[in-house]
């Protein structure tokens, strides 16, 4: 024991401790921290009989310190040194030192907030900053503050930013140990592998066995690609090498298996980042690491986790190749490149930053925090991702609109499960062994391993039915995928488990005859989905977020699901777990939060006005039906809806109506746009509330626009003297020489048109015009067969100039009409010659 570095820190702590109650120690792996501290303080005069309680990241750590620490006092665990984690406890009334994992100490402070029987708190592997580490940190430093002046706490960690922790801590003293490691030789790839991960691993621990000598500790993401890379290295490795999976959903016979040495020949431990810090895998002197790990991520825009393999960071790194330099000069084969060890993270984001708050929100809420910066954080915890979960345990019945824990959600909180799965459990009273089942599936890996090639349904019904006939048989009763005993086995476990706490807890009165999908949709009220119409296979959630199946799976022919388990996705969610529920069984359940909404909106569709009442449960609609009375004026705001979108052509127009318009509009821009209305088509679109919604009672339909009259309506627009101005300076007519009326076609930002023929206008000396004389018009001179000849707006300069040529070649076509030799003084008539009165 004195031969371990950490030994020389020893007089300094324990003096830290004495007198400031807080420390932090940085030392690196090998130094013996986890170990040597507890026991060297256990003997410390302050602590007074009381207990040390120690935190540790994971289980299989939590198991292996205390294994370690009763072995150096030569006792069984349980004794002076004891541990706790979920569905296990080693401790006795001899018990000084228990290793806890973080949610254990997390349930005691809610239970027993001035941990009466403990003395100091240790925070183990610190760095790896997870979600519960963070929150019971928090919970500690409270407590410290305002209930136990004389408790005592200790931060420990191999890689961590001290003087970030010292300072949360008050300014606590840092100490910083050496380790006992040797050098590590570090190999790269030269060029980046395309292979897959457990490819990619399978040849680099081919490679380490050919090129070392030792025990190979190989790092993977989890637990799907040691399942693979174990399948490869199988095949391949020489039969004196033993092979040996480690992670944290092995039973414990497995994973001590791949602790303890290899009684012959080599061995190769395919592990997690469980084996980066705190155990002890004796006998290892090469790491080959992927690079890669598995994490959570939350994303508040959509309310869901998405779980990612993420390139490790420079630290994680670090760690996971000094595994080999504990015996002696190690190697550490990357499976990377120098390039892309330069672009590597420093250090990985807290779990706090990424993961799914919903959990702490509840913790924090039975605590009487309702807003987390009452609390001391090294992060704090994001306001996205903090706002998403106070929603879900809202809508959960957790927590009241104000934020306060209620009855409901302080009953979830005594279960130590995620508030979905408590939710489930307290609300389904006379079918408790089903939501016991469900729970307990839903909180492990899945139960069905996907044979390679073959479909694997995503029906939650169907491992429910696989799993109990297991338990009676003990054999898989057949189906798609391999059914995994291990996980059936743990799932047994967290049933018989739920079971004993649930027996004290009071449940929700009445009975209820719920699918699985009902009982699902206690726990996942967000994940309630409804199949997108034309589509297969595609869901809408309560958020709006859209889901996918995986091809052809049966349950897409269910108009309704419940998710259960998804991949939140970029664009769209991909759906793993899932069962059908009914549209009763959505009522039923989700009666508090489904809404009904009254309507009357424009339906493009049917170019109509449509009155509705819409129950919907968050973005889903669960049916609607039609309003036999409503309120007009909202119809009338919806038929100016329709029209907008349909355009002014959705009018009742007609050619003389047009022509009306555009003198009123020619008429603005010969005097001034702010002497007449503007009736151009954006503007009356902008304006239709103005001077056509009055009109619309009664019309509901894009047919019914028809009844316009839409003359009147514009009509009344203008004031009386400019109806009369209108008709004066923009006439409809022109009266011609001839004695007709031949009408004017008025255009945008041009004079009117006038087409006549040509004998009509003889006699006549100059071009008409409008507006008193100031616009001339176009002359569209026409021949007797109403062909054009000439435009022009100079009469007399065609009288002058032109007309002798014209009249040559018009008299040749057309002999029998009438055409003098002088326009200035020839009879203007509208028939083939004039009229000779008598």
């Amino acid at each position: 024991m004195l031969q371990l570095p950490v030994t020389q820190l020893l007089p300094e702590l324990c003096e830290a401790l004495a007198e400031s109650r807080r420390a932090v120690v940085a030392a690196p792996p090998g130094s013996g921290k986890t170990t040597l501290i507890p026991l060297h303080l256990l003997q410390q005069p302050w602590l007074a009989g009381k207990k040390i309680l120690m935190l540790e990241p994971r289980r299989l750590a939590t198991r292996a310190a205390a294994r370690r620490m009763a072995q150096l006092l030569s006792e069984r665990v349980g004794e002076r040194v004891g541990y706790q984690v979920r569905f296990e406890r080693e401790v006795s009334s001899r018990t000084r030192i228990e290793v806890v994992t973080e949610g254990i100490l997390t349930r005691r402070l809610q239970q027993d907030p001035e941990l009466k029987d403990v003395g100091l708190i240790i925070f183990d592997e610190f760095h790896e900053r997870s979600l519960h580490a963070d929150l019971a940190l928090a919970l500690s430093l409270d407590v410290m503050d305002s209930l136990r002046e004389d408790l005592r706490l200790l931060v420990m960690s191999a890689t961590l930013d001290t003087e970030a922790v010292a300072d949360l801590l008050g300014g606590a003293p840092v100490l910083v140990g050496d380790g006992r490691s040797f050098p590590v030789t570090l190999r790269y790839l030269e060029r980046a592998d395309e292979a897959d991960i457990s490819h990619s691993l399978a040849k680099g621990v081919l490679r380490a066995l050919a090129e070392t000598s030792g025990d190979v500790l190989a790092f993977l993401p989890g637990s799907g690609e040691i399942r693979r890379a174990e399948a490869i290295l199988k095949q391949q490795l020489p039969p004196d090498v033993a092979l040996f999976p480690l992670y944290g959903e092995l039973s414990r016979a497995d994973q001590d298996a791949a602790l303890s040495p290899s009684l012959k020949g080599l061995r190769v431990v395919l592990a997690t980042a469980i084996a980066e810090t705190s155990l002890t895998i004796e006998g290892i002197q090469v790491v080959v690491d992927s690079g890669w790990a598995r994490r959570p991520q939350f994303d508040p825009n959509s309310g869901l986790s998405r779980l990612q393999t993420l390139r490790v960071s420079a630290a994680s790194a670090d760690q996971r190749a000094g595994r080999a330099g504990r015996l002696g000069p190690g190697i550490c084969f990357r499976l990377w490149t120098p390039a892309e060890q330069a672009r590597l993270m420093p250090f990985q984001a807290p779990e706090l930053l990424e993961a799914d708050l919903a959990p702490l929100v509840l913790e924090l809420a039975l605590w009487g925090v309702s807003d987390p910066a009452a609390l001391s954080w090294l992060d704090s915890p994001p306001a996205g991702a903090y706002a998403q979960a106070r929603d879900l345990l809202q809508r959960l019945d957790a927590l009241d609109d104000q934020g306060h824990i209620t009855t409901v959600g302080r009953r979830m909180a005594g279960l130590g499960l995620h508030p979905r799965l408590a939710h489930l459990l307290l609300n389904a009273p006379g079918q408790e062994t089903l939501a016991l089942d469900l729970a307990a599936l839903l909180n492990e890996r899945d139960l069905l391993k996907r044979r390679q090639g073959e479909p694997l349904s995503i029906d939650i019904e169907e491992r429910i039915q696989r799993l109990r006939a297991w338990r009676e048989s003990g054999r898989d009763s057949g189906g798609e995928g391999v059914l995994e005993r291990s996980v059936c086995q743990q799932i047994e476990r967290s049933v018989k488990q739920w079971r004993r706490l649930l027996k004290p807890v009071a449940l929700e009165e009445g009975g209820c005859n719920l699918t699985v999908g009902g009982l699902l949709s206690l726990a996942f009220p967000d994940r309630i989905a409804q199949g997108r119409p034309g589509t297969d296979g595609y869901y809408r959630l309560v958020s709006g977020r859209a889901v996918r199946l995986p091809e052809g799976d049966p349950l897409s022919r269910h108009e309704y699901l419940v998710i259960a388990a998804l991949d939140a996705g970029r664009r769209e969610g991909r759906a793993y777990l899932a069962a059908p529920i009914s549209l009763d069984e959505i009522r039923s359940t989700q009666a508090r939060h489904i809404e009904r909404h009254d309507s009357v909106s424009w339906d493009p569709a049917v170019q109509a006005v449509v009155a509705q009442a819409a129950t919907t449960l968050g973005r889903v609609s669960l049916f609607t039906q039609p309003l036999s009375r409503f309120d007009m004026e909202e119809a009338r705001r919806a038929m100016i809806v329709g029209i907008r979108q349909m355009g002014l052509s959705a009018l009742p127009w007609s050619e003389d109506l047009n022509q009306w318009r555009q003198r009123v509009a020619s008429l603005g821009g010969w005097l001034g746009q702010s002497a007449w209305p503007d009736l151009s088509d954006q503007t009356l679109l902008d304006t239709l509330e103005t001077w056509l919604a009055p009109w619309l009672a009664g019309i509901t339909r894009k047919d019914h626009l028809k009844k316009l009259e839409l003359g009147v309506i514009l009509s009344a627009l203008l004031s009386w003297e400019q109806h009369q101005q209108l008709d004066q300076l923009a006439p409809a007519f022109l009266t011609m020489p001839s004695g007709s009326r031949r009408p004017l076609l008025y255009q945008t930002d041009a004079p009117p048109v006038l087409a006549v023929k040509l004998q009509e206008l003889f006699g006549l000396q100059q071009t008409p015009t409008v507006c008193n004389g100031k616009v001339s018009v176009i002359l569209h001179l026409l021949s007797p067969a109403q062909r054009p000849i000439q435009v022009t707006q100079d009469l007399a300069g065609f009288w002058a100039r032109t007309y002798d040529e014209v009249r040559r070649e018009l008299k040749g076509r057309y002999p029998k009409h009438y055409w003098p030799e002088d326009p200035f003084t020839a009879v203007a008539t509208s028939r083939v010659r004039p009229v000779k009165k008598s």
